[in-house]
């Protein structure tokens, strides 16, 4: 997604079977006088249906819902439209769900018991063409049986440790994409697994990371 310029509507879209939920989330979105809930459906098959002749600038998807979830929604709708920014919004921590997110392509994860100064930290980093991983959840999918933390750098593939280098050399998603003769969105996709697999959040805590690990000196 481009970056949108000062000024202008950053359309939202929300898909989640729950309109309790739905309501309280639009009345908090519009606290922000750029945003603007475009759309509201209850799964994946109403956001399927309206991609048809609309796209907006973001989606929060759930994962758990009737008749087409979020997991089967997203992977329909980013395999036609690529470019489509998708956060998930969840009560779930297990791993499995969202490594399989992110191999599809979503650009972040929120918990829905995050508070409202992480949702608009989130839109934030969307509008400026970053991806958006809650430190909450990411805590949770790295977390051990023992409860501590291990080093999972043995874990990266030599793909994702080129990409990871050259995150700490400074390089746009598009930079790297030339370099190593990759898609962008190709690109995309390792960035969020690196974040996954790590528990970073952003780009300065993979380049301490790999920093840390040795796979990257300065």
């Amino acid at each position: 997604m481009e970056n949108k310029e000062n000024g202008d509507i950053f359309s939202v879209w929300l898909i989640d079977d729950h309109q309790l939920f739905r309501a309280g989330f639009r009345t908090l979105l519009s606290r922000l006088p750029e945003v603007k809930v475009t759309f509201e459906g209850s799964d994946g098959a109403e956001m399927l249906d309206r991609l048809d002749s609309e796209k907006p600038d973001l989606i929060f998807l759930d994962i758990a819902m009737q008749n087409l979830d979020g997991i089967k929604a997203s992977q329909i709708a980013l395999s036609k439209y690529p470019e489509l920014t998708i956060v998930i919004v969840s009560m779930f921590g297990e791993r499995e769900y969202y490594t399989k997110l992110v191999e599809i392509g979503v650009r972040g994860f929120l918990l829905k018991s995050c508070d409202f100064e992480e949702v608009e930290q989130a839109i934030s980093m969307i509008k400026m063409g970053e991806m958006y991983f809650s430190r909450e959840l990411m805590d949770q999918i790295v977390e051990r049986p023992n409860g501590k933390r291990e080093m999972v750098s043995d874990e990266l593939s030599d793909r994702e440790k080129e990409v990871l280098t050259q995150i700490c050399g400074g390089l746009s998603n598009q930079e790297i994409a030339e370099k190593l003769y990759l898609s962008k969105r190709t690109v995309e996709k390792h960035r969020a697994s690196l974040m996954v697999k790590t528990g970073c959040t952003n780009t300065a805590s993979l380049v301490v990371f790999a920093v840390k690990n040795g796979l990257y000196e300065v």
